[in-house]
């Protein structure tokens, strides 16, 4: 995958990622593609898996965060 992919996957919201996703998957699963379509599709979706991965592991660090901070107010109350 060349870095100008990887570059626009970055640059994409969860919600875009993930819609382009279940597109890709809905291609996938409609079938009648050639298998170099269906590679290169296949390649897409692990692309925006990965950058739907990200954003959901950035959410849990800015969830866990803030519950830290809750945490450590109410210890002091």
């Amino acid at each position: 995958m060349s870095s100008e992919t990887t570059q626009n996957d970055t640059s994409l919201g969860y919600e875009a990622a993930r819609d382009e996703l279940v597109d890709v998957v809905r291609k996938l699963e409609a079938g009648g593609l050639s298998l170099e379509d269906s590679l290169a599709l296949w390649e897409r979706g692990e692309a925006l898996a990965k950058t739907c991965e990200q954003h959901l592991a950035g959410a849990r660090e800015r969830i866990d965060a803030a519950l830290a901070v809750v945490e450590e107010d109410v210890s002091d109350a």
